[in-house]
């Protein structure tokens, strides 16, 4: 437990460049408390003592303004900046070395029947407001950006933008979207019509020529 907490505290000095001492983190960080109240509540979740564990969890959730179900799987050094905000599903699972921001959800479609939350890989990094939704995997090291909505699978070591999100980056190489996303050089829809009514016209005036001639 100690060299949890002393890895766990590790991971916050590392991260947030706020951290001022130990004893700050362990006591006055909200992600903190959260994720130690979740191993109890998950702990006894296992165990079959499900009200037991809904309200160690919803305790922690009227402290600390983060709401994580205690059938949700966490791993190590699970830094929550903020954490106001934060859902976390009961079938979500997350990896070891993640970073998550305010306002994040990991939750579910409405659509899905027993695995309905994803499964986060280890390294990854969600940010502010972000809505990962639906039972697939986010990989390794992938990057999930503001406000994003994330609605299916993610690679690993990729960059996800936008609602609903599209992977932009993967191991750091643009993906060529370019044509699809550039809102800069559009043709003038009016402009496309009228040349292919042009087009049109020309070729029936040659149809009407050719047939004269033949005559």
């Amino acid at each position: 437990m100690f060299k949890d907490l002393r890895e766990l505290v590790a991971a916050y000095k590392a991260r947030d460049p706020a951290a001022r001492s130990t004893l700050q983190i362990l006591l006055l960080y909200p992600g903190v408390k959260a994720v130690r109240s979740h191993r109890k509540a998950h702990w006894c979740y296992q165990h079959g003592l499900f009200f037991l564990a809904r309200m160690i969890s919803q305790n922690s959730r009227r402290r600390t303004g983060i709401e994580i179900h205690p059938g949700a799987k966490i791993g190590k050094r699970l830094v929550i900046d903020h954490g106001m905000g934060i859902v976390i599903g009961e079938t979500a699972e997350i990896g070891d070395d993640c970073l998550i921001y305010h306002g994040v959800t990991l939750g579910g479609t409405g659509k899905d029947v027993g695995k309905r939350h994803p499964t986060i890989g280890n390294g990854v990094l969600i940010a502010t407001g972000a809505k990962v939704l639906g039972p697939f995997t986010v990989g390794d090291g992938a990057r999930i950006a503001a406000n994003a909505v994330v609605l299916s699978e993610v690679p690993s070591e990729a960059t996800a933008v936008g609602a609903p999100a599209r992977v932009v980056r993967i191991a750091g190489e643009k993906v060529n979207y370019a044509a699809e996303v550039d809102q800069i050089h559009v043709a003038d829809p009016v402009t496309v019509e009228l040349n292919a009514l042009r087009q049109r016209l020309e070729m029936l005036e040659k149809s009407s020529e050719n047939t004269g001639e033949t005559k």
